[in-house]
């Protein structure tokens, strides 16, 4: 009779332990399934924020093309104003300028920069652009490379 006993207590110890075992797998399944979770949140909120990021420079972009067209790429002036005698810079000469093409820096220097623009009628130009005075011509170019973006002709006589 003590061999049962004993044989049904080890039994019992042996199936306890075993169900201690499964319920700690399960729980550190639970822990896993939890962690997985998170992580899939985690990468949805992160592609989230790069929607929203990729959406912010779409409209950025937009913003500037739309402020790109609010300058006629080429205009005959409406007025005519008198300005000091031009000397066009050394080593060029006077020349006709077109949309897209790019201003040596020699024209980019102070001499020529137009920075009272609203004296001759001209709108003030976008961040990142000056008028610079080529010959009878005024031109709206880059500040940083100086490409041309608007021509506006005869301005000056």
């Amino acid at each position: 009779m003590k061999k049962f006993v004993t044989a049904a207590v080890a039994a019992t110890l042996a199936l306890g332990s075993v169900g201690m075992a499964s319920a700690a797998e399960a729980q550190s399944r639970g822990d896993r399934y939890e962690q997985r979770q998170d992580r899939r949140e985690w990468r949805q909120e992160r592609r989230e924020d790069r929607r929203e990021w990729r959406q912010d420079r779409r409209e950025d972009r937009r913003e500037a093309r739309q402020q790109q067209r609010a300058y006629a790429r080429w205009q005959q002036a409406q007025r005519r104003y008198h300005a000091p005698r031009y000397y066009a810079p050394s080593g060029y000469q006077v020349r006709s300028w077109s949309y897209g093409q790019q201003m040596p820096y020699a024209y980019r220097t102070q001499r020529y920069v137009i920075n009272d623009y609203g004296r001759y009628g001209l709108e003030r130009p976008p961040h990142g652009y000056q008028y610079v005075r080529s010959g009878n011509d005024v031109v709206l170019a880059a500040v940083a490379g100086g490409l041309i973006s608007a021509v506006i002709a005869g301005l000056f006589n």
